[in-house]
């Protein structure tokens, strides 16, 4: 799995967990970039629009940005960090299930707020708010970090060690974009979604658009 020597090198893609309130990385484990980058994704966009049968004077109305959603399958696999055992014990020890839980609790609330919430419903609290989940941006490049949430989430273990530890497994994630939809557009969340639709718009207008003469007419009749 290693480079090739003198190969340029390539930018990994990963994501960042910030503190929905404060919209700061989180404390600790707040950045996970994956080992290896997926060979390809794959992106979903469902338009809103008006609903069919509606009044012909919204058939081009659009209700609010697209519902976007990124699947992709991306590898870990600790071949290399056993090829230098005495610079990775950890992962002589457990393998990739390091890796694999930092992912994998992107999807938990924390055990330490289940046990606060469970001794507050034993105190008699009638109502207890829903848990927050940290904030969680995509980051694939400068051009591409968006607000996400994780909806599917798969695990392939594929190999493992005499003690049972894995060590290579394929993972794959569905994201959905989070917009102003689901956001506040006021705050840094909401920013972070702008953000990222602008840049869309401004890859757009370098796109070298066509003529009428290349579809074979002259006009709009």
């Amino acid at each position: 799995m290693s480079a090739f020597p003198g190969s340029p090198r390539v930018l990994k893609g990963g994501l960042v967990l910030l503190d929905p309130v404060k919209f700061t990385p989180l404390p600790s484990n707040s950045i996970i970039v994956l080992q290896y980058n997926p060979e390809s994704i794959t992106r979903t966009l469902k338009i809103k629009g008006a609903d069919e049968g509606a009044d012909r004077s919204e058939a081009l109305r659009l209700t609010g940005p697209p519902v976007e959603t990124i699947k992709l399958d991306a590898e870990i696999d600790a071949t290399d960090q056993l090829e230098q055992p005495d610079q990775n014990p950890n992962t002589v020890d457990n393998g990739i299930a390091p890796q694999l839980a930092a992912l994998e609790t992107l999807v938990y609330p924390a055990s330490a707020t289940l046990q606060n919430n469970f001794n507050l419903a034993q105190q008699g609290t009638l109502e207890i708010m829903p848990m927050l989940a940290p904030l969680t941006l995509f980051v694939w490049s400068a051009n591409r970090i968006v607000p996400v949430r994780l909806t599917d989430f798969s695990i392939t273990e594929e190999e493992f060690d005499p003690a049972l530890n894995p060590l290579r497994a394929k993972v794959s994630m569905t994201l959905r974009v989070l917009t102003i939809d689901d956001l506040n557009f006021n705050d840094k969340s909401g920013s972070l979604y702008i953000a990222y639709q602008q840049n869309k718009e401004r890859l757009a207008t370098l796109n070298n658009f066509g003529t009428f003469a290349a579809l074979g007419i002259r006009g709009i009749p």
